[in-house]
């Protein structure tokens, strides 16, 4: 959790802007310099933004947010290294996602395994909303993974890539 840090000065301290007659009177001076020490952290975190937004440099407290932020939910009970690589990786997924290669990206980044993902190919409309709908294939999505897969992980990768109105389903390779 962030917080103040012992001795962390801040750049620009707000005393610098006020007149020196005021800082002898009263408690001006106090007050700015507990307003200083508050505020340093916030200009130091402000100076490093983009040290948080590199997997590589970012705090561990940070990895969960940086991966929200791209629209991906990690597991809190990855080790640190192993976040930082999925969030790495994170914008190949994302550029494919929604297709069979986004979805067999994410199952490969996510979960650790390499996945055969074929898609239906079909599609429904409906001049109406809510109207029956003619003819067609109904979407689905087939994931094969490998024997001793996570089913669990290739589970949340598939949902978390896959067009949410397509159902799918995910079966065990044979050897």
């Amino acid at each position: 959790m962030r917080g103040s840090v012992e001795g962390l000065d801040t750049p620009f301290s707000l005393a610098g802007g006020v007149p020196g007659v005021l800082l002898g009177a009263g408690a001006v001076g106090a007050l700015l310099a507990a307003f200083d020490e508050v505020l340093a952290p916030v200009l130091a975190t402000l100076d490093n933004v983009d040290a948080y937004l590199d997997p590589d440099l970012t705090p561990e407290d940070f990895l969960g947010w940086l991966a929200g932020w791209l629209g991906m939910a990690v597991d809190g009970g990855w080790p640190a290294d192993r976040t930082r690589a999925v969030i790495r990786q994170l914008p190949e997924v994302l550029r494919w996602r929604g297709t069979p290669a986004g979805v067999a990206a994410a199952v490969r980044v996510l979960a650790g395994v390499e996945a055969e993902v074929t898609d239906s190919g079909g599609v429904n409309w409906s001049p109406r909303p809510q109207g029956e709908l003619p003819g067609g294939r109904t979407p689905s999505l087939l994931v094969r993974v490998p024997q001793g897969s996570d089913l669990r992980e290739v589970e949340a990768a598939v949902r978390s890539a896959k067009p949410a109105h397509v159902p799918h389903r995910v079966e065990v390779r044979p050897m």
